[in-house]
């Protein structure tokens, strides 16, 4: 676990390059007791910036210092640090762990921000567990010290934190903690500097959150409202806007489907798809992962999960091109679902396909998600006879064995 091999690490590499801590501390630009309370395993969270420093310094990567092999569900993680930075409580002192109680200017709390999100959406998990609570502890610090406009900016980063908090701990299945870090961003969006914006953003969390929880008509109920309340007039083209509307009608969508009511959820996604069309292209951000190619690819997934693989394959070929960005990690999602429609339809070849591409997509991700090895497992237990190293590969992958083929295994 990330928190473990850090102080082990870091220090291998300092004596392998033969540095003493002051002269690593001295190469990287930071303190000696930085480092020297690293090596003692002291701070269980260490600044983004501080460990980028340190890896430029010993000539490695981040993911080396942290010694981040991959793990094979989120849930393999290690909570405690995120659990204790969310449900950190202000009035009670000593809970704050960064690295020192300096306060942390507003520009460099929010880029730091930014590269969470950024690992969040590329599902770099434990780069993110180890990054977010100081990211919590310094938005949080800076939001009691700051004043005017500064105070709002820092909530509004703060706000992004717990949002990140809550999708991170229901992606690892701790459903209660999400709520409580969804709460919390809802909070610190109300005081922010765009607090309409930010805190329809996170209602979209609540929403999500309350889906995952099985409270699918609170969670309908919710994410609609919250979508009337931003809705953007006829003729709006405000990207964010548009975005965060077409995301709330995401999860309202998805938990009129869970609860078997898929003619609304198709009207819901019918009335994201317009807005997304007026949007003209993807995007994604902080605030929403919202686009033409974005709302089809989420019709695709809805149709699939109400039990219509067939048409989810044919919506599938009608899906526009990306105009912009949309991230790996929902290209990626989407061929595992087309992975599992294939499968229903005993299309196991087709299927292997679009597991493969969701493994080339998105590699990181894709080892967390139980719908690819659920597909894989299955895959493997229907296979006649052996199917050669690249099917091997793609098993070892999403988990169904425990390594990769043997170099020279035909």
């Amino acid at each position: 676990m990330t928190g473990h091999a850090l102080p082990e690490n870091l220090a291998r590499y300092r004596k392998a390059r033969d540095l003493s801590q002051e002269r690593l501390a001295e190469a990287a630009g930071i303190s000696v007791d930085t480092v020297a309370r690293i090596e003692q395993g002291t701070r269980t969270t260490t600044r983004p910036g501080t460990l980028r420093k340190l890896a430029q310094a010993l000539g490695v990567t981040v993911a080396d210092l942290l010694g981040t092999a991959p793990a094979r569900r989120a849930a393999d993680l290690d909570v405690t640090p995120l659990r204790d930075a969310i449900t950190a409580i202000d009035d009670l002192p000593g809970l704050d762990f960064a690295e020192a109680q300096d306060v942390v200017p507003l520009d460099q709390v929010a880029a730091t921000a930014h590269g969470t999100w950024q690992a969040y959406v590329d599902g770099r998990h434990a780069e993110l567990l180890h990054a977010l609570p100081t990211v919590l502890v310094d938005a949080r610090r800076l939001a009691r010290a700051a004043h005017g406009d500064e105070k709002a900016g820092a909530h509004r980063v703060l706000s992004t934190a717990y949002r990140l908090g809550a999708g991170m701990a229901g992606r690892m299945g701790f459903d209660d903690l999400a709520w409580s870090s969804a709460e919390r961003a809802l909070e610190a969006a109300r005081h922010s500097d765009a607090p309409e914006v930010e805190t329809a953003i996170s209602m979209r969390y609540l929403a999500w959150t309350l889906v995952r929880q099985g409270r699918l008509d609170d969670a309908e109920r919710v994410a609609v409202k919250a979508a009337e309340h931003v809705q953007p007039a006829l003729l709006d083209r405000d990207v964010t806007r548009a975005g965060i509307f077409g995301n709330l009608l995401f999860n309202a969508a998805t938990a009129a489907v869970s609860a078997g009511r898929v003619e609304r959820a198709d009207d819901l996604l019918a009335e994201a798809q317009a807005a997304a069309v007026r949007a003209h292209s993807d995007s994604a951000s902080e605030a929403a992962i919202f686009g033409p190619r974005v709302a089809a690819l989420q019709l695709v997934d809805s149709t699939a999960r109400a039990g219509d693989p067939e048409r989810a394959l044919r919506l599938a070929h009608a899906v526009p091109e990306a105009r912009g960005e949309v991230p790996a990690f929902w290209e990626a999602g989407h061929r595992l679902r087309l992975a599992a429609a294939s499968l229903q339809l005993r299309q196991d070849r087709q299927a292997l396909r679009y597991l493969a591409e969701a493994r080339d997509l998105a590699p990181d991700w894709v080892r967390t998600q139980p719908l690819g090895e659920a597909v894989m497992a299955r895959l493997v237990e229907r296979a006649p006879r052996r199917l050669g190293p690249e099917f091997a590969r793609l098993a070892a992958h999403f988990g169904v064995v425990a390594t990769e083929p043997l170099a020279g295994t035909p």
